[in-house]
């Protein structure tokens, strides 16, 4: 097994795009790690420039403590499995999963261990003499992870490989890359461009941008710390809701004043702002859909809205309102906890009144959209 480095990993293509910035990450052996951001973000073309598909414009990727960035692809000891599969057509089940192993001369009885071994972890067994076109996109997955893993590379890589799926598919292969990575405990470098697969799937979460980190974190951290807007945002759905306030300081107390309310911010999140002796400032606040409760009464903490759409979900009920000035906020709500008629008088242009704890207020600097309470670390004075 390996570890995998990445130390100012540059990208530039012959337009002088900067596709990739100085990205730095230490990958553990046997670790699990996502690359996740949305379309256009750099994540695959990092996984590329790992795998050996596309060149280092500067910096190093080592594998096992050995630089690999002049190797060719095959003598990386990585396997990398598509989001489009990559089978030949021609050939069988079997036939897909050995090729790799007879350019390799491998003698056919460890062929056949091997590929038989692989079809049992993937329950592909009954379809080994098919063709790829006799198969669902979900099999056909499995057979293209078949072929990496008899291959007993050191390090696997997966170019989002259930984005050709269905939502259910998705669901099933998730829980069966779960299970095959504790089967084969080996290092793991996944990209997507779902939060959901992050969140399910990774030890450690790398948020990219641009080209750049935003966050690197375990799904903990990135929900619950975000380091700034776009990490809060990305991170979580329906996405968190959003609003420029005011974060008020009054003597040993604070208060956000979203929307004419004012809401107290108690709990851990209030004992952190006192011990940063965070001032009175202007700041971007974030609330999770799921932390937005529906009030009985107006009061000074509830903030008017009217209902515009509400999304019924099974288990839970997705109301969109706005507020006054149009600032449109999601609420989560489950439905246990309403009653017939509250369900029913939950209509568009209904009246409603949202509140929420201080507990669980996320602060962004207006400017710089930081996160003001988990600022980055900052650098360790050097030594006298």
């Amino acid at each position: 097994m390996a570890s995998v480095k990445l130390t100012k990993v540059k990208k530039v293509y012959d337009n002088n795009v900067v596709a990739v910035h100085d990205f730095d990450l230490d990958i553990k052996d046997k670790e699990f790690v996502v690359f996740v951001g949305p379309s256009g973000c750099g994540k695959s073309t990092t996984l590329r420039m790992v795998a050996g598909l596309e060149d280092i414009s500067d910096g190093t990727v080592e594998i096992d403590g050995e630089v690999v960035n002049d190797l060719q692809p095959k003598d990386r000891g990585i396997a990398m499995v598509f989001q489009n599969y990559a089978l030949y057509p021609h050939m069988t089940v079997y036939d897909n999963i050995a090729f790799s192993l007879r350019l390799q001369k491998v003698p056919e009885d460890v062929i056949y261990e091997k590929v038989t071994n692989a079809a049992e972890i993937l329950g592909i067994t009954d379809y080994l003499m098919r063709k790829p076109r006799a198969l669902s996109g979900g099999q056909r997955q499995r057979v293209a992870i078949g072929r990496a893993m008899v291959r007993d590379s050191k390090v696997f890589l997966m170019d989002e490989p259930l984005s050709n799926l269905d939502a259910k598919l998705r669901n099933q292969m998730r829980a069966e890359i779960i299970l095959l990575r504790q089967k084969l405990d080996t290092t793991f470098v996944y990209v997507t461009h779902d939060q959901t697969e992050a969140m399910t799937l990774g030890d450690r979460i790398v948020i990219m941008k641009d080209g750049y980190i935003k966050q690197v974190g375990t799904p903990t951290e990135v929900f619950e710390m975000p380091k700034n807007l776009f990490v809060a945002e990305f991170i979580g759905a329906p996405k968190m809701n959003v609003m420029k306030t005011n974060l008020v300081r009054e003597g040993n107390s604070y208060y956000v004043t979203p929307f004419g309310s004012m809401i107290e911010v108690d709990g851990i999140k209030g004992d952190m702002l006192k011990e940063r002796d965070i001032a009175s400032r202007e700041i971007i606040l974030g609330v999770r859909p799921e932390h937005i409760v529906l009030a009985k009464e107006p009061a000074k903490n509830t903030i008017p809205v009217t209902l515009e759409v509400n999304e019924m979900m099974g288990s839970e009920l997705h109301l969109h309102v706005f507020t006054e000035d149009g600032t449109r906020i999601i609420v989560r709500v489950p439905t246990i906890d309403l009653d017939h008629e509250q369900r029913d008088s939950l209509v568009s242009g209904a009246k409603l009144n949202i509140t929420f704890s201080g507990k669980v207020m996320h602060f962004f600097d207006a400017e710089t959209e930081d996160n003001i309470l988990f600022p980055e670390e900052e650098a360790p004075a050097e030594a006298e």
